[in-house]
């Protein structure tokens, strides 16, 4: 095993040298390290009249790191480089580990050591940190079953072990329905209206798979350019039929990726987890780890942002309506009209599109601007290391120093390819912690986007919904690699509450509306023009264009994932769908097709981490709305203003309640109004 690529815990992945052969050895060798550890960690407190910090959570970190550093390894291979080999490893392994923590979470000796160290708490003078890890780790105990008898302990582990196997294949018959659908074009009027850039990628596409013409898939920055700008009304039809069929009944693909049954079992295997530790829902579940803390409040808090946004969204669509009978003769709209004609609305109103904009948005200078605002910010340099292996040609490293010491440490992953999942997310790859020599790790994230490459000698050119996303992911980054804690279970976004987590993220998208900002971030790709003052002016009038709409849209993913998991009983056959059906019948302002099958590919949901949770991003949204508007009153750039978020906030991670820290940094509890403002649905 000393040849073991991912057991040399003391350096970063090295990538190259990682085969998937390694996998399942790697694993099944810190897996039975760490239950020999366990057991001494055990007898150790149990011959001890008490417990401390070292004898007992020190030890239980170090195990967890030593796993991480592989699992993490293993499950970002699995995420970007997905190869049958890899993917049957993981999917190996990814039981192993199940089985793991759920043996963990229910061992009743560890219990109680972690308990009879919190009563010490006021003893041994422990921290803030340590006392909320220790009320943490407590709550998950009980969360995963601690308490109960050992049928109902097995019969925990048994759905747990299921809901696990169940997600992977969620998430996999998404991947391979998306990768399997491409449509070939051979003329090229067909295509009109798509922008040269996605025509040239979708060239390059076709020179890859060895055709002719041009080929179109359902990866993102293709998807979301042929509904919003072609003008061939059938295509997009035919390209948004196949995107919102992905994995299911009506996909014309392989049917055993339908995701239905996999949906219903998993649901039905949270409601039975909740029932055993006796909740009446998984919601209340989801919501026991959350800020939030009650499901009413959380319904509370849905409808009333429902409440307001309904009434703005059809009225705008009522706009949309008139626009395209009046100006375009289009008297009836599907949904794959929409994207198209709210584009051409706000040409005409605006006068501005993405595609406008995408040419002042080179990823290069995006990059470059995006380091200097968190310089700005934080204190911190960004500079490229050229010594971390790397996975992919196309993948980069980053140092983040303070105070010229190297502090943190990221990889970008920026474009789509092969292989790799959709979407945008940010991942640990080390986390920051006290070593038992008294050094510290230094905290290392991984970085995904999914972009479209730079095509015949072009750089890649982002929209500007692409460079938000940007934003959004570094946010999520920083939270990560600029944590001060040295405990593992409170470093950086660990502990920290799921509806609070994305505050730092969605925090980082405001400095893209600021000109200051612009200035930084943008450059003609060809003139080296700055995005011109009189184009940010209509770019900000655009800002809150449909804002109802895109908050209803919003909100439909959220009170869907939160009704689904306030399921008190059996899943019916059609429950997933009339659930989906009650929550449109409140949200939607449009009729959706249908042959409309979301839910089967919405992966954050039922092969992430927000089950129960997607109001998540609504709730931090008045977190981050409420944060940035201090920002503005001393000047997006003010150094004091961020060095105080950063230490107020930022820097603490999971070590303190997100509420007292955001009362820390704004000297009073959140204020939904600063949302609403800010979204332009306030009078």
């Amino acid at each position: 095993m000393i040849n073991n690529p991912l057991l040399h815990f003391e350096e970063l992945p090295r990538f190259s040298t990682i085969s998937a052969g390694d996998i399942e050895p790697a694993v099944s060798a810190v897996l039975a390290d760490n239950r020999l550890r366990l057991r001494n960690i055990i007898d150790a407190a149990a011959n001890k009249t008490a417990p401390d910090w070292q004898s007992l959570m020190a030890p239980l970190d170090e195990m967890e790191d030593r796993l991480s550093k592989v699992w993490s390894t293993v499950s970002h291979l699995n995420a970007v480089s997905n190869t049958p080999e890899i993917r049957e490893a993981y999917n190996t392994c990814q039981p192993m580990i199940t089985e793991y923590y759920t043996a963990l979470g229910q061992n009743h000796a560890l219990f109680e050591a972690v308990q009879a160290l919190s009563a010490r708490a006021d003893e041994l003078a422990l921290g803030t940190s340590q006392r909320k890890i220790l009320r943490d780790y407590l709550l998950e105990f009980r969360l995963a079953g601690v308490d109960l008898d050992e049928d109902r302990k097995k019969k925990f582990a048994e759905l747990e072990s299921r809901l696990s196997k169940l997600s992977n294949t969620f998430s996999n018959n998404v991947l391979d329905a998306t990768m399997a659908w491409s449509k070939q074009v051979t003329d090229v009027t067909e295509l009109s209206g798509i922008p040269e850039i996605t025509l040239r990628a979708a060239a390059d596409t076709a020179v890859r798979k060895g055709l002719g013409g041009y080929v179109l898939t359902l990866d993102a920055p293709c998807y979301i350019s042929v509904m919003t700008n072609a003008d061939n009304r059938e295509l997009r039809r035919e390209i948004y039929e196949a995107y919102v069929t992905r994995a299911s009944d009506r996909s014309k693909a392989d049917q055993s990726w339908d995701n239905k049954g996999v949906i219903d079992e998993i649901l039905s295997c949270r409601s039975e987890l909740a029932h055993l530790l006796g909740y009446e829902s998984y919601a209340e579940v989801s919501v026991a780890r959350k800020m939030a803390r009650s499901v009413a409040r959380v319904n509370e808090f849905l409808q009333g942002l429902a409440d307001l946004a309904v009434p703005a969204a059809k009225r705008e669509y009522e706009e949309l309506q008139q626009f395209a009978a009046s100006e375009h003769g289009q008297v009836s709209l599907d949904a794959w009209d929409i994207p198209y004609f709210s584009e051409k609305l706000r040409k005409q109103r605006f006068d501005i599109s993405q595609e406008e904009l995408r040419q002042y948005f080179p990823v290069d200078q995006v990059k470059a601007g995006l380091f200097k605002i968190a310089k700005l910010l934080y204190g911190i340099t960004i500079q490229k290391n050229a010594q971390m292996e790397l996975w992919s040609d196309s993948v980069e490293a980053f140092d983040i120093l303070k105070g010229g010491v190297v502090v943190a440490r990221f990889y970008f992953d920026l474009f789509t390819r092969d292989g790799k999942k959709s979407g945008a997310w940010m991942a640990e790859c080390r986390s920051r912690r006290e070593l038992a020599d008294g050094s510290v790790q230094t905290p290392v994230a991984y970085l995904i986007c999914n972009f479209a490459q730079g095509t015949s000698g072009e750089p890649s050119l982002l929209t500007h919904n692409e460079v938000t996303t940007l934003f959004h992911e570094f946010g999520h980054g920083l939270h990560h690699m600029l944590t001060s804690e040295t405990h593992l279970r409170s470093s950086g976004i660990n502990g920290v509450a799921w509806d609070a987590v994305e505050l730092p993220s969605q925090l980082m998208e405001n400095w893209c509306w600021e000109p200051d900002a612009i200035a930084l971030i943008s450059r003609h790709y060809r003139t080296g023009e700055r995005l011109p003052p009189d184009l940010f002016d209509r770019l900000l009038a655009a800002k809150n264009f449909q804002a109802g709409m895109k908050t209803v849209r919003q909100l439909e993913f959220a009170l869907f994932d939160f009704q689904l998991h306030q399921l008190a009983g059996p899943v019916g056959d059609d429950f997933v769908i009339q659930v989906m059906q009650q929550v449109r019948s409140l949200t939607s302002v449009y009729e959706t097709p249908a042959f409309n099958r979301f839910q089967n590919s919405f992966s954050h949901i039922f092969a992430g981490g927000y089950a129960a949770g997607y109001y998540s991003y609504k709730w931090a949204e008045v977190l981050s709305a409420d944060v940035f508007s201090r920002f503005a009153e001393g000047g997006v750039f003010n150094p004091e203003t961020g060095a105080r978020f950063l230490e107020q906030v930022l820097s603490k991670g999971g070590g303190a309640d997100p509420l007292e820290l955001f009362t820390a940094f704004m000297g009073r509890e959140p204020k939904v109004e600063s949302l609403l403002r800010q979204d332009g649905l306030l009078a």
